[in-house]
């Protein structure tokens, strides 16, 4: 796994996750402007939650919604501002990416407007086959 700076600790499972601090950041990204409380809250609840804590306060965060069996969707996958640039995202993907839960999986997949350097840099590309993928978008869901 990449390592951590100094004063940073990966965390996982919904026990160790600040769900007001995951909400805080989602109400704002550009993915789920004005997510409700609750629905975060549900969602964490049937993910896989990873976060890193530097302070006492969470700056990181991405879940997985899996079968933990043949497929992952890697949702919610944010650093806070003043602290990028550390290595975070590469750590939380290194940590998720060799979990024991998570090896054998048929297909993971994301969603990102701007972060394919990140996930091409662990093996993630575009998907080939365009013409079989599907979505049923409701962008304007949490107005």
């Amino acid at each position: 796994m990449t390592m951590l700076p100094d004063g940073y600790r990966l965390v996982s499972g919904l026990a160790e996750i600040d769900v007001a601090a995951t909400h805080a950041y989602l109400t704002r990204s550009y993915w789920s402007e004005g997510i409700p409380f609750e629905t975060v809250k549900r969602a964490l609840a049937n993910s896989f939650c990873v976060a890193i804590v530097h302070g006492g306060a969470q700056v990181a965060f991405a879940r997985l919604v899996t079968d933990r069996a043949t497929f992952a969707y890697l949702a919610d996958v944010y650093v806070l501002e003043a602290h990028r640039s550390k290595g975070l995202s590469h750590a939380i993907m290194a940590f998720l990416q060799s979990h024991p839960d998570f090896q054998g999986l048929r297909r993971w997949a994301l969603f990102t407007r701007d972060a394919q350097g990140l996930y091409a840099a662990h093996g993630w590309q575009e998907y080939p086959y365009p013409d079989r993928m599907m979505t049923r978008d409701d962008p304007d869901v949490y107005r």
